[in-house]
């Protein structure tokens, strides 16, 4: 008995390249297109820095020996690829990490730098983020340190935070296209509430530091958001919001990020710690923040500031 053919479903390969590099050319292009489909023509979005290649794949198809053979054509530029399917792109729910995510610096590592302690809490954080260690013990460790610091402290750090290239105007694009967007982070309440607010973000979820006459007290409020929580605020979000799976993309850096990333319907690994990005269903390792709106579809037309 012959078997049923199986259903071709609509993908698209999209490839970003890192800021300002323009690496993207012809022959690199075409040198793609010919694993994914030798009849697909590829589209430049961005000269030399974004296109996409449409093709049809079997459904079900696992794409990991696809991809394999795709970052081995682009290996010697900076260059990010990922596949995805072609329809409903559009993603309804965005949780995003923010240290070394949606801002570049670590937010407890700046604050011990205050103290002259950055090398020895640096050493817990980066061992904490590549799941060497348990991300509740270290953060109290971490915390601990910080005993009697004021906290006016947390404003002149504040004041020196940057944020990640593309990050704005992936929440605020997505924010204008309908998506629910949430900060959700292992830091503190004190980072998140500010940078929230000036990322664009709906609504934010952190640690929270004791304080008492105005200095912080070196302990952290329980229960500590971690791993296990992130993944369940992004399970109470879809519920909230009656969402599939399919519609939430989640984005992180660390360890304590893998829960939520694997939950997410894209999961994707921002410039991540190595275990971290070997795990994910996607990474991006070069292009800046908005990658993930032209993974979504979006033209550069449509971006918001």
């Amino acid at each position: 008995m012959t078997a049923p053919p199986q259903r071709l479903v609509p993908h698209v390969l999209v490839l970003a390249c890192a800021p300002k590099s323009r690496a993207l050319d012809t022959k690199l292009l075409r040198a793609c297109a010919e694993i994914v489909d030798r009849a697909a023509v590829p589209v430049l979005l961005e000269e030399g820095g974004v296109a996409e290649i449409a093709f049809t794949r079997p459904e079900g198809r696992d794409h990991a020996a696809l991809l394999a053979r795709l970052r081995d054509v682009v290996a010697q530029v900076p260059i990010d690829v990922a596949i995805v399917a072609a329809q409903e792109r559009r993603k309804r729910l965005l949780l995003a990490d923010m240290d070394s995510t949606m801002i570049e610096q670590e937010c407890i590592d700046e604050l011990a730098a205050k103290l002259g302690l950055r090398a020895e809490v640096s050493a817990i954080t980066e061992r904490a983020m590549r799941g060497e260690i348990a991300f509740e013990p270290a953060l109290r460790e971490r915390v601990a340190l910080l005993k009697g610091m004021p906290v006016e402290t947390v404003n002149e750090v504040l004041s020196r935070i940057t944020l990640t290239q593309g990050a704005r105007k992936l929440v605020m694009t997505m924010r204008a296209h309908g998506a629910h967007c949430c900060l959700v982070s292992g830091g503190f309440t004190l980072f998140t509430g500010p940078l929230a607010e000036r990322l664009g973000f709906h609504e934010h979820r952190a640690n929270r530091l004791v304080v008492r006459h105005e200095r912080l007290t070196g302990e952290v409020e329980e229960p500590i958001l971690g791993r296990d929580a992130k993944r369940d605020a992004l399970a109470e979000l879809r519920e909230r919001l009656s969402l599939p799976r399919e519609a939430v993309l989640a984005v992180g850096d660390g360890a304590n990020d893998l829960a939520m990333l694997a939950e997410a319907g894209w999961g994707i690994a921002y410039r991540a710690k190595p275990a971290v990005a070997a795990a994910a269903p996607f990474r991006i390792d070069h292009a800046d923040l908005s990658a993930l709106l032209h993974m979504q579809g979006y033209r550069r037309e449509e971006f918001c500031e």
